[in-house]
C-alpha cells in the first residue's frame, strides 16, 4: 500500500544559517575510541605518528568539523598534564569513569595532530569535576598562547612551536549526573563555571565557552538545573550543553522512529528555559545550544546512570585477571537499517533548530557507539549510520528552512500520535542548490511524497540517495561490511517546480538539486 504527503519549501521562511559545527562529533578516552581505534601503531596503515590512515580517510569522508575531547565522563578525573611529555615519561593512569587503564599515549599534542589530519577543529572540555580553575587556565595558556610564559613555551619545547589555537571549551560534562566524579548541586557547579569561564576569558577573549547543561531530558533535575546554571553564568558563557541518547525498547519500532520528536520537544524545552533567563536578567544576549553529545545508544538503564558498574559491559575474556584493562571492548553497538533511519531523523531536528543549535556532536566517532568500526591489525567499516551523517554533511548548506508538512499520523506508545513522514530542506540562494531530507516512519507502507519548490526558482535533479532494506535490522560486520550501503532511489523527479520520490517503509531519504 501507499498513502501520500505534500511537503512545500519557500525560501522567505528561514530557521537559520546551517553552521559547520552542527556536523562535529566526539572521542573520548573510553573503550577503543582512542586506542586501537584512531591509534594502532603497529597496524599495517598507520602513519608516523601511530594514527590508522584508513580511519582518517573514513572521517574525511564522513565530512565531520568539530570534533570535542578528551571527554565526557573521563574529563572529570581526568589531569591534562598527564598526555603531555615524552611518551616514555607519561603516567598510567586508573580511569575511575570506565574502569580502565588510561596509558596517556595520546594526548594533547597527539590528538590535535590527528585532528588536523582529518580536516577538523579540536574543541577541549576542562576538568571542572575533580580540578579547579587554575587547572583550566594553566590548559588554556599551554594551549593558546603563542610565547613568552613558561607554559607556553613548555608547549614549545614539547614541539608544538604555533598555538593550538582551540576556540570552543567546554566547562566540564554532564556535572548535573550522581555518576559523575566531582558531581554537585546546581548552584555549587554555576558558581564554579562563572568564574571559571570569567577567568578563561580574561586570558583569551576569543574564547567560546560551554555551560554544563542537563545531561538527559529524563533526568529529575531537568530544567531546573540548565534555569540554575544560567541564573549563574548567562553572561560568562556562549552555549548551555544538552546530551540525549536514544534507543528501541521492548520492540516498540515505531515510538523508535519517533525519536527525532522527544530531541525537538527536549531542544524546545533547553530553549525555552535559556531564554526565561535571559528575560528575567534583562540580557540582550541570546544563547545558543551545543547538542554535544547525540546518537543511538543500546545503553539500558545501567551503564550511563552507573558507569562505575561498566565492567558489566566488557567482553568477558577481556576482563578476566584483569580489572583495570586497557582499551577494553567497551558500547560497541552495532547498528541497524532502523538505527540509521533515527540517526537521519535526529539530523532534521538538528537542522530544524540551526537558529539556536549552532554546534553538536554525535558521539562517538570511533568503535564506541560510532559510525566506524576497526579491528586490531585488521580493517575499518562503516556502520549503517555513517551514510545518514555523511549525505546530510555534504549536502546540507546555506540556511535550514522551516518547512510545512502534511502527512498521514500514527500512534505510539511513548509520545502519542506522530506524523508518518518527517523532513527538513536547505537552500544555499547564492550556489543555487537546495536540499530535501526525508524520513518515512511507517512500518508497512511506502509514501509518495510531493514537495512544492517552485518557490525556490528553477531547480533539476541532482542525486536522491536512500537508507532502505525489506530487513530493518540489517547491519554492517566485519565479514559484511558492505551489507547495508546507500542506494539511489529510482523514483526521484522534478517537473514544473515539484518534487515527486516515493520513500519506502522505515526509510531515510537525501535529495539534491541544483
Amino acid at each position: 500500500m501507499t498513502t501520500t504527503a505534500r511537503v512545500n519549501v519557500d525560501p522567505n521562511f528561514v530557521v537559520g544559517p546551517v553552521n559547520r559545527r552542527l556536523f562535529g562529533s566526539f572521542i573520548e578516552h573510553m573503550g577503543r575510541a582512542v586506542y586501537t581505534g584512531i591509534y594502532e601503531p603497529d597496524h599495517p596503515t598507520a602513519d608516523e605518528e601511530g594514527f590508522r590512515q584508513d580511519v582518517i580517510e573514513l572521517v574525511r569522508e564522513m565530512g565531520v568539523t568539530g570534533i570535542r575531547y578528551p571527554g565526557g565522563n573521563f574529563v572529570s578525573g581526568f589531569h591534562w598534564r598527564d598526555g603531555i611529555g615524552p611518551k616514555d615519561q607519561r603516567p598510567r593512569r586508573l580511569s575511575l569513569a570506565w574502569r580502565a587503564t588510561e596509558t596517556n599515549q595520546v594526548g594533547l599534542h597527539e590528538f590535535a595532530s590527528w585532528v588536523e589530519k582529518v580536516g577538523g577543529e579540536l574543541m577541549y572540555a576542562v576538568n571542572l569535576g575533580t580540578a579547579d580553575t587554575r587547572e583550566s587556565l594553566e590548559v588554556l595558556e599551554y594551549s593558546n598562547i603563542p610565547k613568552g610564559s613558561t607554559l607556553a613555551e613548555e608547549r614549545i619545547a614539547n614541539g608544538r612551536s604555533r598555538p593550538f589555537g582551540i576556540t570552543m571549551w567546554y566547562l566540564g560534562n554532564e556535572m548535573d549526573g550522581p555518576w559523575q566524579l566531582g558531581h554537585s548541586p546546581a548552584d555549587d557547579y554555576a558558581k564554579k563555571a562563572s568564574r571559571t569561564a570569567k577567568a578563561l576569558r580574561q586570558l583569551d577573549p576569543r574564547v567560546e565557552l560551554v555551560a554544563s547543561g542537563s545531561s538527559h531530558p529524563t533526568m529529575p533535575t531537568f530544567p531546573h538545573w540548565d534555569r540554575v546554571v544560567l541564573e549563574h553564568a548567562y553572561e560568562d558563557v556562549d552555549y548551555i550543553s544538552c546530551h540525549g541518547y536514544y534507543e528501541e525498547k521492548n520492540g516498540d519500532l515505531g515510538s523508535f522512529l519517533a525519536a527525532p520528536v522527544k530531541m525537538d520537544r527536549y531542544l524546545d524545552a533547553v530553549i525555552a528555559t535559556a531564554d526565561y533567563v535571559k528575560a528575567a536578567r534583562r540580557s540582550e544576549k541570546t544563547l545558543n545550544i551545543s547538542f554535544d553529545e547525540w546518537n543511538v545508544w543500546y545503553l539500558g538503564d545501567n551503564l550511563r546512570r552507573f558507569p562505575r558498574q561498566a565492567d558489566r559491559f566488557y567482553r568477558t575474556d577481556e576482563i578476566e585477571g584483569n580489572d583495570w584493562p586497557e582499551a577494553p571492548r567497551l558500547a560497541e553497538d552495532v547498528y541497524s537499517v532502523a538505527d540509521a533511519v533515527v540517526v537521519g531523523g535526529l539530523l532534521i531536528s538538528l537542522l530544524r533548530h540551526a537558529d539556536r543549535v549552532t554546534s553538536a556532536s554525535m558521539s562517538m566517532l570511533v568503535n564506541v557507539i560510532a559510525p566506524i568500526t576497526t579491528e586490531p591489525g585488521g580493517p575499518a567499516w562503516r556502520q549503517t549510520t555513517y551514510y545518514p551523517f555523511a549525505v546530510t554533511s555534504r549536502l546540507a548548506v546555506g540556511v535550514a528552512l522551516d518547512v510545512r508538512v502534511e502527512s498521514s499520523q500514527y500512534d505510539t506508545d511513548d509520545l502519542g500520535s506522530v506524523p508518518l513522514v518527517d523532513a527538513c530542506a536547505t537552500h544555499d540562494a547564492g550556489k543555487g542548490r537546495a536540499a530535501v531530507f526525508l524520513v518515512n516512519r511507517s512500518l508497512t507502507d511506502a509514501v509518495t511524497v510531493t514537495v512544492n519548490l517552485a518557490a525556490l526558482g528553477e531547480l533539476s535533479l541532482l542525486e536522491c540517495q536512500m537508507i532502505s532494506d525489506p530487513d530493518v535490522y540489517a547491519k554492517n560486520t566485519r565479514d559484511a561490511p558492505d551489507r547495508v550501503s546507500l542506494q539511489p532511489n529510482p523514483t526521484a523527479r522534478v517537473e514544473h517546480g515539484i518534487l515527486t520520490v516515493t520513500l519506502p517503509p522505515v526509510s531515510w531519504t537525501a535529495v539534491a538539486l541544483g
